[in-house]
């Protein structure tokens, strides 16, 4: 009896060897192929041998990765390749985590689970380089290209043209914007999209508008023409007859500003030699020996527009230094210019 138990005994342990040795070979077998139910980013490779995985790899990721990327405006192409973005998938090592994570458990648990038709729910990440320098790169040229800074609106009446240069908005490239559209193009699998590239809007700091309502009345005066140019909003209005000042006491050239006005002036007489008796006197408003006559606009020491009653004096160079205008004319004209309007006299 005891030898019978043996007998049985052993053969239990050679079942038991060969069914663990069954196993062992199965298992042993299998350790080269990825499990049923893992994939790599989301890209399903159970069932593969290694190789397997790694073609269809290069073929769903490296592949469409491997396409070059481009930013457009207005027609405009700007393009990133993947050589410059230095692209790269290390297939190898995903597919080596794929293997190990269908290695999970033990030989039996694995076994089993094989034969049961079960599955490792694991995604295992696909890891991809690139050179965010390269991006930037593609980012600099774009706005290089495409920014433009707003202009100011302006005016130079040191020279006497009244001729405004026009404000003009800008544009800014939308940089950061870019740069995260173009990195999620280049690292997208799917189908290539051009990205298109988003600008802002940058205002002038003074626009034309601005520049009229700060210059709204300016005053030319052409010496050798005998004309006076009234420019409203920086746009020419109206242009009127004049004397000027005559040989020796010249109407002074240059830039100035209307400094004060007055109706029906009084008229205080410089102290010139030209002035004789009258010198340092002040002629009341009306007075006969008054020549200012209804309106008064000084413009520079003692120079000034004003109207006048020798009519027959326009057209030439008659006045003491000041610019003479007919009464109706030099009427019409204070209305429209304020004090510290700019005077400008060629």
């Amino acid at each position: 009896m005891k030898t019978r138990y043996v007998v049985i005994a052993a053969l239990l342990v050679v079942v038991v060897l060969g069914a663990a040795g069954a196993v062992y070979a199965y298992d042993n077998g299998k350790s080269a192929t990825i499990a049923d139910g893992v994939t790599i980013d989301g890209i399903p490779v159970g069932g593969m041998k290694a190789a397997q995985a790694r073609a269809k790899l290069r073929s769903g990721v490296l592949n469409p990765l491997s396409r070059p990327v481009e930013a457009t405006y207005k027609g405009r192409t700007f393009t990133l390749t993947p050589e410059a973005a230095k692209v790269g998938v290390d297939i190898d090592g995903s597919v080596a985590a794929a293997v190990d994570a269908s290695r999970s458990g033990n030989m039996i648990t694995r076994t089993w689970r094989s034969i049961a038709g079960g599955e490792v729910q694991r995604d295992v990440p696909l890891h991809v380089t690139y050179a965010q320098a390269a991006i930037d790169r593609v980012v600099a040229r774009v706005a290089r290209k495409l920014n433009r800074p707003a202009r100011d609106a302006g005016v130079d009446l040191e020279t006497g043209q009244v001729n405004p240069t026009a404000s003009r908005t800008g544009r800014r490239v939308r940089d950061v914007t870019l740069s995260r559209a173009l990195r999620a193009e280049l690292l997208d699998r799917g189908a290539r999209d051009a990205v298109p590239v988003r600008t802002k809007v940058v205002k002038p700091k003074v626009t034309t508008a601005q520049l009229a309502e700060k210059y709204p009345a300016v005053i030319i005066v052409d010496r050798g023409a005998f004309k006076l140019t009234l420019y409203k909003d920086l746009k020419p209005a109206k242009t009127y007859p004049i004397a000027v000042g005559q040989v020796g006491l010249e109407t002074p050239a240059g830039l100035y500003n209307v400094q004060n006005k007055a109706v029906n002036p009084a008229w205080h007489v410089p102290n010139s030699a030209w002035a004789g008796d009258l010198a340092g006197q002040v002629i009341p408003s009306g007075d006969p020996g008054n020549p200012i006559k209804a309106r008064w606009l000084g413009i520079f020491a003692g120079a000034g527009i004003h109207g006048t009653d020798a009519e027959g004096s326009i057209g030439t160079a008659a006045s003491h230094g000041c610019i003479r205008m007919r009464i109706p004319d030099v009427e019409e004209l204070y209305d429209q210019v304020p004090v510290g309007a700019p005077v400008y006299i060629a």
